[in-house]
């Protein structure tokens, strides 16, 4: 199978095509040209999977997260705060590094609840972010960033495991003002299963996300390397494209300005 779900509009092109959405404006002469912006305006979502472009320097400025609030923590998607913001959805395997992740991106230690048992988070966490260009503090915006619970391994019953799926695949496809998942990934292990199913369901979903490989400083840099090269590389038996990866380190604070810059980019696409 090449790709998980079937090309759309706005998502896969053919060279020569004009991505109307591609902010570059240029026509695409080879996939490596492919915008990967999203299109929230559309009435689905519509994302293009492929490697992104290459945007002026200038089109980025780095992100200052000036406060982090936290908000809710909700069973159900219905019972989240109204959609009035740009979202952004933060998974992962359990024991993969979130909160920590979470806390290092938002400068706020205790921002998210770390803890050394597994499965811990159990509902939709919301926090609000008051954030700003370092170049500019008065272009200020707002937006939530989403702590979800973990796959895969937890020490809850069967079927409380069941209501977490249902919980989760019911927030990715109707939360209308989501904008991206980051997929987080244990960089310290090669590839694991529960990791790829998930990402294969984030496809016919059709879900726009990212993968964060975590805890990059945990391993040396060979094997970290090696690991998520196979990981990609096992993508790569059904993905035609792969999505942009982040390789961080919650105690080096390694990738948090390219995450940021990442969603400073399309917040500002939610405002054109």
């Amino acid at each position: 199978m090449i790709a998980p779900y079937p090309p759309q509009a706005g998502v896969a092109f053919r060279p020569g095509v004009v991505c109307e959405f591609n902010p570059c404006n240029k026509s695409i002469n080879s996939s490596a040209a492919v915008c990967q912006l999203p299109t929230a305006k559309l009435p689905t979502v519509h994302y293009c999977l492929l490697p992104p472009c290459q945007l002026p320097t200038a089109y980025l400025a780095p992100m200052n997260i000036l406060e982090a609030e936290y908000v809710i923590s909700s069973p159900d998607y219905t019972k989240c705060p109204p959609a009035t913001m740009p979202e952004y959805a933060f998974i992962g395997r359990s024991n993969v590094g979130k909160s920590s992740l979470i806390n290092m991106l938002t400068n706020k230690a205790k921002l998210a609840k770390t803890s050394a048992s597994p499965g811990k988070t159990q509902m939709i966490n919301h926090f609000v972010i008051h954030s700003a260009p370092d170049n500019n503090p008065k272009d200020f915006s707002k937006w939530f960033l989403v702590d979800l619970p973990g796959y895969g391994y937890a020490k809850v019953s069967q079927s409380m495991r069941n209501n977490f799926e249902k919980m989760i695949e019911h927030y990715m496809r109707k939360r209308e003002n989501l904008m991206h998942v980051f997929v987080l990934i244990d960089s310290r292990h090669g590839p694991q299963r529960p990791d790829l199913d998930f990402i294969h369901e984030l496809g016919k979903w059709e879900v726009p996300f990212s993968l964060v490989f975590t805890k990059s400083d945990k391993e040396t840099q060979r094997v970290v390397a090696k690991n998520i090269k196979d990981f990609l590389d096992a993508m790569r038996k059904t993905w035609q494209f792969l999505p942009r990866h982040f390789i961080t380190s919650a105690e080096k604070r390694t990738g948090r300005e390219k995450i940021l810059d990442l969603i400073s980019d399309m917040n500002k696409e939610m405002t054109v």
